[in-house]
């Protein structure tokens, strides 16, 4: 029978053992009756409680039951000392009946307890309270009855729904984790039976553990201290069993709990092992089955830069599932390792190998990841750089292909400094799309090595002709733009060489038009004497030779132009009428080199006859006179005075004067003094000649 079952009979304190003892050391038991009428039931039920809770021992030393009448009939009293026949004969040794001073005394003279001795099988005497001390101590009693024990009924009870509480829950629990441990212990012995880890114990053991210290504290401290401190001294003493029972209980279970925790331990070191396993083969399955065979589907490069940065973002999106793995592969690494950690021996070989299997699929996955990342890396800057060579050629290409109109010969130089540039560039670029094809050749070669047994013979052959036919094709056009720019270079200096010929035959006509404005400003000296002339004579001979020169310099280049034209197929701008121009000044200028020439020699000869005349002798002079030497040089100073004014006439009808009009009045001014020197000279002769004349007149007349 349990407290919590007849709690509310208990409650109402219709007997209680206080925890006194009789002189004979057995337990006191009390029944307190009220006026209120006693249910005997529900006195019989709390005497069947009360004497359970006793042990054997003390139940053999017999009770002494106080029989508290001072507030009951008596007739419910004589009742109750005669249901104790029924209810604890054995145990009872006396019955102490506290009766009421003096009210019962001549209505029980006539009922003697005592000669029913035999039949109720205890002895009951009539105490009054205050006499109550002859059979049992003052410390023995409570308050109520002169005593100076203490005794709390509700904290009793209180007590007591703890003890029984715990008594029950772990008596339970005893018996699950006895059954818990021994299954486990046959689980261990035979592997092969599953083990059933859904078996819980019905109750917190910790919880029921706790619950148990403080209950043994709680006893223990009621036992040393007992009425000395004040509290209340409960009938659960080391003689009720209750400190030993729960000591022994929490002993029991101590010793379960620990075993028990092992088989938790083990339980769940089982369950994580079995977890990571799980857990293992989950990422291995998964990575050597459906991501392996996303990475076996994607082996092309991609044929342009668009579609390898496709192949790229969909290799990004294998990464991020296989990230995602990756993730759980780093989490079970950290789990396995602090298992092996603190691992039993037994264990170590097998997480071991899980670890191993583990980072051995991983590895290589990643490995594969990478390898294919550089393969798309390298495969996208194949394709950049061809594209970039592409669009090179192109513009190369589109350069070589238009028209050649340049202004001159600078722009020429730089068009073909830049097509030079444009064809080192491509030619830079060429080498980087080889070193980049031969770099990704080399790894696409190296693609078997994690096929996992996949022939990737064709799809490489298909990959290995691509990258090739893209390195043939850009050196094909390389190669055709190569000759487009050997030709246009050619052309190009050819026109260079052309625009050097207008521009040399142009400045051989301003050079020539320079001599002819020399000439005509400044060589217009005539000489003071026939010797001057000559020189000026030699002199003009030459100036004439540079002039020739410069004109036969100029035609030799406009017949190279002509030769240039016909090579280019074109016509220039300046050629057309730099000859005309050259023809037209080199006219002027033998026109007035010509007339230069006929006024010198004129001036020449003006010179050697005037000088002939002014240097005879007055011998020669005798001699006789030359006439006609006078005349000739009167006639050649006029023609040479009328020559000095009349200007020189191009082909054209143009007309320019040599030098100007003071330049030529000064020469007109020399020849004429030097007529007049002559014209002297011719007076002089003839003064001569008359003088002669006339004595020979004379003579003739005698």
């Amino acid at each position: 029978m349990e407290a919590s079952a007849i709690l509310p009979i208990l409650k109402k304190r219709l007997a209680f053992l206080s925890g006194g003892k009789d002189r004979r050391s057995g337990l006191i038991l009390t029944i307190p009756l009220c006026s209120d009428q006693t249910s005997m039931d529900e006195l019989s039920s709390t005497l069947d409680y009360l004497l359970s809770i006793p042990s054997e021992k003390c139940k053999a030393r017999g009770f002494t039951v106080i029989v508290d009448g001072r507030k009951s009939q008596w007739n419910i009293v004589k009742t109750v000392v005669l249901m104790l026949q029924n209810v604890i004969p054995a145990e009872v040794s006396l019955v102490c009946v506290v009766k009421p001073d003096e009210f019962w005394d001549k209505k029980v003279t006539h009922f003697c307890f005592w000669k029913e001795k035999d039949r109720l099988g205890f002895e009951v005497i009539l105490v009054s309270a205050n006499k109550l001390t002859r059979y049992i101590e003052p410390c023995q009693l409570t308050e109520e009855f002169g005593g100076s024990l203490l005794y709390d009924h509700m904290d009793w009870l209180n007590k007591r729904l703890v003890f029984e509480k715990f008594t029950k829950e772990s008596t339970s629990l005893l018996d699950e984790l006895a059954l818990i441990n021994a299954n486990e212990k046959g689980n261990q012995q035979d592997k092969e039976r599953p083990a059933d880890y859904n078996f819980l114990p019905s109750f917190d053991p910790e919880t029921v553990l706790q619950t148990g210290h403080e209950l043994l504290s709680e006893l223990q401290q009621r036992r040393f201290n007992g009425s000395e401190s004040g509290v209340s001294w409960s009938p659960m003493d080391d003689e009720l069993l209750a400190q030993p029972q729960v000591m022994k209980l929490l002993d029991s279970l101590r010793e379960q709990y620990t075993k028990y925790q092992e088989v938790c331990r083990q339980r769940s070191k089982r369950t994580q092992l079995e977890e990571i396993q799980q857990k293992v083969m989950q990422v291995v399955n998964w990575l050597e089955g459906p991501g392996t065979e996303q990475l076996r589907t994607q082996w092309g490069i991609g044929d342009s830069i668009r579609a390898s940065q496709a192949l790229q973002q969909k290799h990004e999106e294998i990464e991020s599932q296989h990230s995602e793995w990756f993730a759980v592969y780093v989490e079970l690494n950290q789990q396995i390792g602090a298992l092996l950690n603190a691992g039993d021996e037994e264990d170590l070989v097998e997480l071991k190998a899980l670890q191993q299997q583990l980072s051995d699929v991983c590895y290589r996955q990643a490995s594969q990841l990478e390898f294919r990342q550089n393969v798309l890396q390298s495969a996208h800057e194949f394709h950049g750089i061809a594209q970039d060579l592409s669009q090179q050629l192109d513009g190369l290409l589109g350069m070589l292909c238009a028209d050649v109109a340049p202004a001159d010969g600078a722009a020429i130089q730089q068009t073909l400094k830049l097509l030079e540039e444009k064809l080192k560039s491509v030619d830079g670029s060429l080498q980087a799309l080889r070193e980049k094809g031969q770099i990704l050749l080399e790894q696409i070669s190296n693609q078997t090595s994690w096929s996992y047994g996949k022939d990737t013979t064709i799809e490489n052959k298909e990959n290995i002709e691509h990258i090739q036919s893209v390195m043939e094709d850009m050196q094909l056009r390389k190669q055709r733009c190569e000759d487009m720019v050997d030709v246009r270079r050619l052309k190009m200096l050819q026109m260079v060489q052309l625009f050097k010929c207008e521009e040399d035959a142009s400045q051989a006509v301003e050079w020539l038009g320079e001599l002819l404005d020399a000439l005509l400003k400044t060589h217009i000296r005539l000489g003071d004497d026939a010797q001057e002339t000559k020189i000026l004579l030699e002199k003009h001979r030459k100036f004439v030779d540079v002039a020739q020169s410069t004109y036969d310099y100029g035609r030799q280049l406009l017949q190279a132009t002509v030769v240039l034209c016909q090579s280019l197929r074109c016509t220039t701008r300046s050629s057309g009428d730099t000859l005309p121009r050259l023809n037209r000044v080199w006219k002027q200028f033998t026109v007035t080199s010509e007339e230069r020439v006929q006024r010198l020699e004129m001036a020449n000869a003006f010179h050697a006859a005037a000088e002939k005349i002014l240097k005879e002798c007055p011998e020669q002079c005798e001699a006789g006179f030359d006439l006609e030497t006078y005349e000739e040089v009167e006639a050649v100073g006029k023609s040479l005075l009328d020559r000095l004014t009349v200007p020189v006439i191009f082909p054209d009808g143009s007309e320019q004067f040599f030098g100007s009009p003071s330049d030529m009045a000064s020469s007109a001014e020399h020849i004429r003094d030097k007529m007049k020197l002559v014209e002297l000279k011719k007076l002089q002769q003839e003064e001569v000649q008359q003088q002669e004349e006339q004595p020979e007149s004379a003579s003739e007349d005698s």
